[in-house]
């Protein structure tokens, strides 16, 4: 398993980049096929059952979709909008460290 600083927004329900987001620690599994984040079950989307979700991760158990990416030193995040993520409290430490010009936690060569 692999843990990871992630940018996480949920895409179901709402408009383009309009749903709530945050700066988490999340897992990855071996495979790198499935993220572990709030409790939840999240498996990579594969062809298009959520293109128009603009999704590439969907909740196993409600089938939400998510976008899961790296978190940007700019802090534009969401690919669309302009929405101010939640910075969970696990993250909070690693994350201004990389906002500060330090790199995240496991991506020291990139």
């Amino acid at each position: 398993m692999h843990d990871r600083i992630m940018f996480v927004q949920l895409k179901t329900g709402y408009n383009t980049d309009a749903g709530p987001s945050w700066i988490a620690k999340v897992r990855f599994s071996k495979s790198w096929s499935t993220v572990y984040f709030h409790g939840r079950t999240l498996r990579r989307v594969t062809g298009t059952a959520y293109a128009n979700h603009n999704a590439n991760f969907y909740d196993v158990d409600s089938g939400e979709a998510y976008w899961i990416s790296g978190p940007k030193r700019d802090r534009t995040d969401a690919r669309y909008g302009h929405g101010v993520p939640t910075v969970d409290e696990d993250a909070r430490v690693a994350y201004d460290k990389f906002l500060d010009g330090a790199p995240l936690p496991g991506r020291e060569r990139g």
